[in-house]
């Protein structure tokens, strides 16, 4: 019988939201360059896996943050999630900029979250951990009790797992690196020579090239 990460690794697979690109490879946010990216983002077109989506994460906050009374999203990948999921729990949702906004009120929350709120927040995918923990740090900031965190996602690095740990935060996400590799290999997505490529690029991601 296969795991949660297992089906969500060949769902993703299935609408082509893993790119495998060893010889041309992506540039990301924090300037690694990296073979592989996961586009979570893709569920939402396809309204079966985007239900899919909702309901695991959904499932998984009544499980493991059940004291939560709102939900916030990080933008701009989680801001559909988090609204879905925030609306199959019904539970006061906003989001968290990535900074705030240049013009109105200039907010950096958007959305009404009182202090002193238990809020669980979503994210679509963790890397680094960087853009999440800042989120978190705004919502504390504001005031709010962060319970913890579900993302669909996780490459797993050692730099956000330890990240995470200083910030006391406890995440929980659908799948992972180590599912979705295996599922592609499984299925004949990538072969194995691509799976030496994608393990030395995620052992030292930040000093990697082709």
């Amino acid at each position: 019988m296969k795991t949660l990460e297992k089906i969500f690794a060949g769902k993703l697979l299935n609408v082509k939201a893993i790119k495998l690109q060893p010889t041309s490879p992506f540039t990301w946010a924090s300037g690694w360059k990296s073979p592989f990216y996961c586009d979570n983002r893709k569920t939402l077109s396809f309204p079966d896996l985007r239900s899919f989506v909702k309901i695991e994460l959904s499932r998984m906050i009544l499980e493991r943050f059940p004291e939560a009374e709102a939900v916030a999203g990080v933008a701009t990948g989680a801001i559909a999630q988090g609204a879905l999921v925030a609306d199959m729990l019904n539970l006061p949702f906003s989001y968290v900029r990535s900074k705030p906004k240049d013009h109105g009120m200039e907010n950096l929350i958007e959305g009404e979250v009182a202090p002193g709120t238990k809020v669980v927040v979503v994210e679509d995918l963790i890397s680094t951990g960087g853009s999440s923990l800042k989120a978190v740090e705004a919502l504390r900031k504001h005031g709010c009790e962060v319970v913890g965190m579900v993302a669909s996602y996780t490459y797993g690095f050692d730099v956000a797992v330890e990240a995470f740990k200083e910030a006391g935060v406890e995440l929980v996400t659908l799948t992972n690196y180590e599912a979705v590799v295996e599922e592609a290999l499984a299925t004949g997505y990538i072969a194995e020579s691509d799976v030496d490529l994608l393990n030395a690029w995620r052992k030292d991601p930040a000093h990697w090239n082709v």
